[in-house]
């Protein structure tokens, strides 16, 4: 039963995912040809008067805006996958950073004092809040590995209990910085629709007006 659920399951999920990518494709095509049925209506020369001005900025944004768009859609993911170990849902992060911060809090109840000066002097602004970081658009782990060095650096100066919970801490501290970088990633996609569905409505309405006009006058 469990087999045939997921077989379902996995059969929805891509025919969903087809869907996205034929609408996807429709809507880049589509706004393609838009754009040249532009041009070609203004004899690919400037155009005169103020409405004709707005419609032929307002075509050149949103095609260029929905081409950057299909562009992240397809290389975000693959980067978020590539490199990190968790995956997580953006309207979650703020919940999740809260998670982690408590618990490295309360981790630090239970340990010495120089586990507590090294967590409050590096570590705790750091869990605090999300932090965008432009190096996570280069570099997926947003050289990751060479902040928890300076894990290193302390856990040689501590007992073997101790020790341990620094792991804990720095497990901690890593799961923080990926989220991040989800963060910064997926934070592009947002704006991204803020940049090209708005624009996208005004062209909307400047073309039915443009319709209007030219229709009964």
């Amino acid at each position: 039963m469990g087999n045939i659920v997921r077989h379902r399951r996995r059969r929805v999920d891509a025919g969903r995912s087809l869907v996205q990518q034929t609408w996807l494709q429709f809507h880049l095509y589509g706004g393609t040809l838009f754009l040249v049925l532009v041009f070609m209506h203004t004899g690919f020369q400037l155009p005169h008067g103020r409405l004709a001005w707005w419609m032929w900025s307002l075509s050149i944004w949103v095609t260029v805006s929905g081409a950057a768009g299909v562009l992240l859609q397809k290389w975000l993911p693959r980067l978020l996958s590539s490199g990190l170990a968790l995956e997580v849902v953006y309207e979650r992060i703020p919940e999740l950073i809260a998670e982690i911060s408590a618990k490295a809090a309360a981790l630090m109840q239970t340990c010495t004092e120089p586990v507590q000066d090294f967590y409050r002097d590096q570590i705790a602004l750091a869990l605090a809040a999300p932090q965008p970081r432009w190096i996570y658009y280069l570099d997926i782990t947003g050289g990751i590995q060479a902040r928890v060095k300076k894990f290193e650096y302390v856990r040689r100066l501590l007992p073997a209990e101790e020790q341990h919970k620094l792991y804990e801490l720095e497990s901690y501290y890593r799961a923080k910085l990926e989220i991040d970088a989800h963060f910064t990633l997926q934070r592009a996609l947002r704006w991204w629709l803020y940049l090209h569905v708005p624009a996208s409505l005004v062209l909307l309405v400047l073309v039915a007006l443009h319709v209007f006009a030219v229709w009964y006058y």
